[in-house]
């Protein structure tokens, strides 16, 4: 079987038999576009491929157009047989993952929940009544980064900016496996969707990396410094202030960082105010840019952070 529609129907393992009988059926050549499986409560079955969405008949067509009386329907009870299988009837033991918005699949495979929040003294605490489950076939690439690498100095410092499903995660995990064979890299992974760690066992190939799974972002940054002495630390989706200052504490110690954030382009970029705050620490001197999901991974253009704030003052 081939690799990458392996990894959709590993992806789809955790859907009751007959949706799961219904992704198998998707064709060789569209099974390697398919990014996510998105399931909705008595809303159609749908694959998303870039930029284009799917459903299915219930004879089993593939489809563009939602047709009346025509879809495989993803029933209420079909979204609680896939969240129990996504727990693996232990939802207790991955309540911390779903406080958080999605789960870890084997195979370094995501799965988004999304439903009432319980809420105690301010904080989610769980998730009930689940109303949609969004499942995103992860897409280890290996050797993706050989361009990237090949037009940029990351000792300098990085920063990769795309819209989402551009391929921004991708290509890191690429970038932080190929530089832990020459350097000293932690990976901050606090979402556990880089290593992809599964009972200890990372599903994803990070190389020769110290990986931070689950630790808040800050944290991490920090305690790699002190105790791991890393050239360059990895990380993805910088977003909140306390993220930029660790940062900056990393930098003062002589770390390099390769980083990513969410922006399509510089005055996307520019507008956020974490964004900008992160530009002035002078830990980043290179703006990369991605395509679109069209061209997940592929460099857009690269900018010196000098020529970005320069355009920005003048």
């Amino acid at each position: 079987m081939d690799k990458k529609r392996k990894r959709l129907l590993n992806a789809a393992s955790v859907l009751p038999l007959d949706l799961y009988s219904v992704i198998a059926l998707v064709p060789d050549l569209l099974a390697d576009k398919v990014q996510e499986v998105s399931l909705r409560a008595n809303r159609p079955l749908c694959i998303e491929c870039n930029d284009k969405r799917y459903y299915f008949t219930q004879n089993r067509c593939i489809t563009n157009t939602i047709l009346d009386q025509q879809m495989v329907i993803v029933t209420p009870r079909a979204l609680f047989d896939t969240f129990q299988n996504i727990c693996n009837y232990s939802v207790y033991s991955r309540q911390n993952e779903i406080n958080n918005g999605y789960i870890t699949l084997k195979g370094g495979h995501r799965a988004g929940v999304c439903g009432t929040a319980v809420i105690n003294e301010g904080n989610i605490v769980n998730v009930k009544d689940i109303t949609s489950i969004n499942i995103r076939v992860a897409r280890e690439v290996l050797d993706c980064s050989k361009e990237f690498l090949s037009k940029v100095d990351v000792r300098d410092g990085v920063l990769i900016c795309g819209a989402p499903c551009s391929g921004k995660t991708t290509i890191i995990r690429d970038i932080a496996r190929v530089l832990s064979y020459d350097y000293k890299v932690s990976l901050i992974d606090e979402r556990n969707e880089l290593s992809a760690n599964i009972n200890g066992v990372f599903q994803n190939d990070i190389g020769m990396c110290d990986v931070y799974d689950s630790y808040k972002k800050s944290d991490a940054i920090i305690q790699a410094v002190r105790s791991m002495s890393p050239e360059i630390i990895v990380c993805d989706e910088i977003s909140t202030l306390t993220d930029v200052e660790a940062v900056t504490y990393g930098v003062n110690s002589g770390v390099s960082f390769i980083l990513t954030i969410h922006a399509d382009n510089e005055n996307e970029l520019l507008k956020r105010p974490i964004a900008r705050k992160l530009l002035d620490t002078q830990a980043i001197s290179t703006v990369v840019f991605l395509e679109s999901r069209k061209k997940v991974g592929k460099i857009k253009s690269v900018i010196s952070v000098d020529e970005i704030l320069g355009d920005k003052s003048a």
